[in-house]
């Protein structure tokens, strides 16, 4: 074969710039006019915790013993200024997702699920539904920019109040649900017109810096008498600063939700290219709590893509108090199961890619509002495996606190940790393994 046979026969090859996908998305783009809108989180691969490694105990660290020797999961959150903080028999939350982006089976079922377990769940945008209420034995009550269903009688209803500043998929961004959720009864809630897109602003209304926010804590607390702990979720984005303003606007637990973090339906741009890791938000966080002598008072939060007891553990070590699952509870619930291939086809998608939470046509009934569909659903079957997972995550959780010599998961810390790439190593701020070099600090530090 000569040479210029050769060369004809040379398989094509993309460009790593302009891939398959980059290029679908510019015929999609340059074909409709329209950005592209979906749900879920980050589909790129970004550093996590997968990124580390714990030690373990050897001769320098005694383990315990898992049959005989306690390791205690509590955490109370809320102690800084709450009347009545609340107990968590576990350091795994399920965070906000409002009726309207889930069924109300849905929402029911993550109220029985955490409930077993001994944990909260969070109400999301759109007010409480009784069913949530009435199976949630701890809930959490948001308050967002949008103001939907905001009900006082609620707040006084709640065991604790979490505004809403930003999002992790999308900070610096409202929420949007679109109009096919829009159900009779979502629309009633949110005071809205049925079946028509809803975007929500990005900003609270009646504030915009922390001496707003601490108005607005003051008038909560004096809603409530004081009695709740009042949370601050912010999206990752200057995790050191904002967790310092939220601590100094009088918050009780800060929320911190990294880009890997879910949400029912924004701008694909937005999720892919706004925001921070998780593993990158941790260590400005707690570094702004240590300045201000408040580590471990105020309460610190960490959510986005928590899939596993190791995840949970890595984020304790790394100096969260507890962590909150959201796209892994809904699929403990049984989202985009297998056996709905069929219909998923018919959406154009696949189970398990979840690009179709926006759409309100799930087949498995969990981020519908669609009555055939949410009728699949069954609010106890589902809050049962819900159980079943955070059982799983603590007990793997407690596994690795034990391996590294922890009678409390909270015990775990950063100098149980090793980073396998240089870049997890200088977000997380520990040595890379098999060194004690710490990427970004010098022999003084």
């Amino acid at each position: 074969m000569s040479g210029d046979e050769r060369w004809i026969h040379t398989p094509p090859r993309w460009s790593a710039t302009f891939d398959p996908h980059t290029i679908a998305e510019i015929h999609r783009a340059a074909a409709t006019g329209i950005y592209d809108i979906r749900g879920f989180g980050a589909k790129r691969k970004l550093p996590h915790f997968d990124d580390l490694l714990f030690l373990g105990a050897s001769i320098s660290r005694y383990p315990l013993e898992g049959y005989r020797e306690k390791c205690v999961t509590e955490v109370m959150l809320g102690t800084r200024f709450a009347k009545k903080p609340i107990k968590l028999k576990i350091p795994i939350t399920i965070a906000g997702m409002s009726f309207g982006s889930l069924s109300a089976q849905a929402k029911e079922a993550l109220g029985r699920g955490a409930s077993q377990a001994g944990t909260s769940t969070t109400t999301g945008d759109g007010g409480m539904t009784e069913e949530e209420r009435r199976h949630s034995q701890l809930l959490v009550y948001q308050v967002l920019p949008s103001r939907y269903g905001m009900d006082p009688d609620q707040l006084r209803k709640a065991d604790a109040i979490e505004i809403v500043v930003g999002q992790g998929a999308k900070p610096g961004g409202g929420g949007m649900l679109l109009g096919q959720k829009i159900s009779k009864r979502v629309a009633k809630m949110r005071t809205l017109p049925q079946g028509i897109d809803q975007r929500s602003a990005c900003r609270h209304p009646d504030w915009t810096g922390p001496d707003d926010l601490e108005i607005k804590i003051n008038e909560l607390r004096e809603i409530t008498d004081w009695e709740k702990p009042i949370y601050v979720k912010v999206g990752a984005a200057r995790p050191y600063y904002d967790t310092a303003l939220a601590v100094k606007s009088g918050a009780d637990v800060v929320v911190l939700d990294g880009m890997q973090g879910g949400t029912a339906a924004t701008q694909d741009v937005f999720i892919e290219h706004c925001g921070i890791p998780t593993l990158a938000a941790i260590r400005p966080a707690v570094q702004a709590l240590q300045e201000l002598d408040m580590h471990r008072k105020v309460q610190l939060i960490v959510s986005g893509g928590i899939r596993n007891g190791a995840d949970v553990a890595k984020a304790l070590a790394l100096g969260a108090d507890a962590v909150s699952i959201g796209t892994a509870a809904l699929i403990a619930l049984g989202d985009n199961h297998p056996r709905h291939e069929a219909e998923y086809r018919k959406l154009g998608t696949t189970a398990g890619a979840y690009d179709d939470w926006h759409e309100g046509r799930d087949p498995a009934g969990i981020t519908t509002q669609n009555p055939k569909l949410t009728a699949r659903l069954d609010p106890v079957a589902a809050g049962k495996r819900l159980a079943n997972y955070l059982s799983v995550l603590t007990l793997e959780c407690q596994t690795i606190a034990r391996a590294n010599g922890k009678s409390h998961v909270h015990n775990l810390e950063p100098e149980d940790l090793v980073a396998l790439t240089v870049e997890a190593a200088a977000m997380a701020q520990v040595p890379l393994a098999g060194t004690t070099w710490i990427p970004g600090r010098g022999p003084q530090d």
